[in-house]
């Protein structure tokens, strides 16, 4: 077992103060109390902690400022935060919260030197660039707007362009494999892998624990992230950890 630790990170999508779990960003389920689930995440061996404001409203913001308050006062792993980020007072607002890390996603698409500004200011470490990307005829694309617009930017050349600009990790959700449980998209993650510098966290698809093995062996991702399998509870962290340990992954027990 070489080089650094695999990170299993679970994923909180959080809707008028619950979390919520959908198929292909669409059919919205509840999934309980975001910060009962941040702490039992964090008390399970979780290696870091992902929290999505999806429906990012000003009144919502308020509610979600205080529930990041409320988690990272519960919690003793990394803490990312993302959903209406597009200024740096933004930033400031979540990190002073409690957050480690923020996710940016549509506004550095719309606003590239966003990226910049929070990296020049707060560090690479600070900056995850989230990107939402679906394969179709013409090749992998950039969605905007919670996965409903899609963009003339391809993937791979984005990520490139965020990380040139800073992001000190770039976290790729496949929207064909999101939800649906089959498994990641390992070949695109492989090659945002060998293209990149910065680790790659893959994101959408998991629904086994032979499905983490797979992105991380094949899709050489550097993290996978994962919501509903964690939240319903079919597969237990430590369970998983254990599991991919026994692959021959390196993880943090």
């Amino acid at each position: 077992m070489e080089g650094l630790a695999k990170r299993i990170i679970p994923c909180l999508d959080v809707k008028d103060g619950m979390t919520v779990k959908g198929t292909n960003f669409i059919n919205l389920r509840q999934a309980g109390d975001p910060v009962e689930l941040g702490k039992a995440y964090s008390d399970a061996g979780a290696d870091e902690l992902v929290f999505l404001d999806i429906t990012a409203s000003y009144e919502g913001r308020k509610t979600f400022t205080d529930m990041v308050s409320r988690v990272a006062k519960e919690i003793n792993i990394p803490f990312t935060v993302g959903g209406g980020i597009n200024e740096l007072a933004d930033v400031e607002r979540l990190l002073y919260a409690g957050a480690d890390k923020v996710s940016v996603n549509s506004a550095a698409i719309h606003h590239p030197e966003l990226i910049n500004q929070i990296t020049g200011k707060f560090g690479s470490q600070v900056c995850v660039c989230a990107i939402d990307a679906k394969l179709d005829a013409e090749g992998w694309f950039c969605y905007v707007k919670g996965g409903r617009e899609r963009t003339a930017l391809n993937l791979f050349d984005w990520a490139k362009e965020a990380q040139d600009r800073g992001a000190g990790e770039i976290l790729f959700t496949s929207m064909n494999h999101d939800g649906v449980k089959h498994g990641f998209a390992n070949e695109a993650l492989a090659r945002l892998s060998d293209e990149l510098s910065v680790p790659v966290i893959a994101s959408g698809g998991a629904g086994s624990m032979s499905h983490f093995l797979d992105a991380f062996v094949e899709g050489k991702a550097d993290a996978a992230l994962a919501a509903s399998v964690f939240h319903f509870g079919e597969i237990q962290i430590p369970d998983l950890k254990k599991y991919l340990r026994q692959h021959g992954v390196n993880v943090r027990l």
